[in-house]
């Protein structure tokens, strides 16, 4: 027996997504559930905020529906930054990547939903980008 899922991740239109994101809370203090979480990206933000630096790589798991993307707009909010948005199945092709890669500037959110569906020669490709903050592209 094969169940029907319900539940979609993608959006119904650009309008109603836009909507959604000024409903969402704009800070950690706003954010209602997973108190655990708020009070570990509280500390890692405000350590960040101090350093006058960037924050670690973050990685936001579990089911549809927990505020994933949610917390990753916040956490462009909280750091002042931008948030650069993108999926898994959305980056066919490492110069996909490559492209969003290179108009981030220094401190932008770069938010990969469903990243479990990234391509493996893309995957390979963002290490390096998340290790050494660089990455090898022949033209």
């Amino acid at each position: 027996m094969t169940r029907e899922r319900i539940v979609s991740a993608a959006p119904i239109s650009a309008e109603e997504e836009q909507i959604n994101i000024t409903l969402r809370p704009q800070q950690l203090s706003e954010y209602i559930g997973q108190k655990q979480l708020v009070e570990k990206l509280t500390i890692s933000l405000t350590a960040a905020k101090n350093r006058g630096e960037p924050l670690e790589h973050v990685l936001l798991h579990g089911p549809p529906g927990l505020g994933k993307t949610t917390l990753a707009h916040i956490i462009a909010q909280e750091m002042g930054s931008k948030l650069v948005g993108t999926s898994g199945p959305a980056l066919e092709r490492t110069g996909d990547l490559m492209g969003l890669l290179t108009n981030l500037d220094k401190g932008d959110v770069l938010f990969i939903d469903e990243v479990h569906r990234l391509p493996t020669i893309v995957e390979e490709f963002l290490y390096p980008a998340m290790e050494d903050f660089k990455v090898d592209f022949i033209v």
